[in-house]
């Protein structure tokens, strides 16, 4: 996998030779060689996936390289990527505009897809969300969208969470915003930075609800649920069980993902990506002990209920799916045997 270093000139286009910037082996030099051959009849798009390293960045990848994009790689630190995560690799901070602009300008990308940013609702050092989640896709935006070949589509991804406690039922895009904590704040103003980059930049804003997958941190709900069962613990402390929630599978998550920026019509557009149905958290609980063949003693801590909380919460894939096409959405209990088995 080449790596363009931080303190490398920068990577020229995908016509020239990587060798002068980055490190590359030998297989990932003989992939060019073979691409530089079918260049003239298949042309090479070139697709940007900021923050690969986290979850869905390495979903991301593959299912780009599936549809026969060349994938570049943004990471903070070139440890922080998988080895395959990426045809090319480019380490840089999001705050650093100077080399973002010297990354973009490299890269030449077609689409980006921007994932990078702290997606831990809890996270604690709250200048370091606001700054890296609002000033870093600012750095972004403004390096795409001065940039001398600007891509033709730029995903940034937002959260259902910008909808707030206070919304119950099924959202639209159309629901009112209300954020209720400070991620969901930082998201609301990274969709108005997209909102004000839109009259420069073909930008396509996603909001995903709750999603999951195999490689999930187990801060998150489901993969504390399968880690429970995984351990066989005896004793499960969960919040309340009663309250359901739209969950989607990842590897549908990055499809749409695909589908966005590959569709024209999506460009200016905001999107719910969801499965469009709501499952309690008791169920949850119940298909997971299914397909492990086990019970567990489920205990409601008092400390993980909050109040006034939301009985039924999940999104519309209408306006999603009459833009891009029928989503096929694996339903949960394939998703929990997929992350249980794993």
């Amino acid at each position: 996998m080449p790596i363009c270093g931080a303190t490398s000139t920068a990577c020229p286009s995908d016509d020239a030779d990587y060798g002068e910037c980055c490190r590359r082996d030998g297989a990932a030099a003989a992939v060019d060689n073979e691409r530089s051959r079918s260049r003239e009849c298949a042309p090479v798009i070139t697709t940007l996936v900021t923050g690969i390293n986290g979850f869905t960045g390495v979903y991301m990848a593959d299912r780009l390289r599936d549809a026969g994009h060349v994938v570049h790689g943004l990471v903070r630190d070139a440890d922080q990527a998988a080895q395959n995560a990426a045809d090319v690799l480019h380490t840089c901070d999001l705050l650093d505009r100077a080399r973002m602009s010297q990354v973009i300008a490299g890269i030449r990308p077609d689409y980006v897809v921007h994932l990078a940013g702290i997606a831990f609702v809890a996270h604690g050092d709250l200048e370091e969300m606001y700054r890296t989640n609002v000033l870093g896709t600012r750095a972004l935006l403004e390096a795409s969208a001065t940039a001398a070949a600007p891509p033709r589509a730029v995903l940034v991804a937002s959260s259902a969470n910008v909808y707030g406690n206070a919304s119950e039922g099924t959202l639209s895009e159309d629901a009112p915003v209300r954020p209720a904590n400070d991620y969901a704040i930082s998201k609301v103003a990274v969709e108005h930075l997209a909102a004000i980059y839109a009259p420069r930049l073909p930008v396509i804003v996603a909001r995903p609800f709750n999603y999951t997958g195999v490689g999930q941190s187990d801060a998150f709900l489901i993969p504390k649920i399968v880690g429970y069962i995984k351990r066989r613990a005896p004793v499960m402390e969960l919040g309340n069980l009663d309250v359901a929630r739209d969950f989607s599978d990842v590897r549908a998550v990055v499809d749409a993902y695909l589908r966005l920026i590959e569709t024209p019509a999506a460009v200016g557009e905001t999107f719910n990506v969801c499965s469009g149905t709501a499952v309690s958290l008791r169920e949850v609980v119940a298909q997971a002990c299914r397909i492990a063949g086990r019970e567990i003693d489920v205990q409601v801590n008092p400390a993980f209920v909050r109040a006034n909380e939301v009985k039924l919460l999940k999104g519309s894939r209408e306006k999603l799916q009459r833009v891009i096409g029928p989503l096929a959405m694996p339903p949960l209990e394939e998703t929990l045997r997929w992350m249980i088995e794993s």
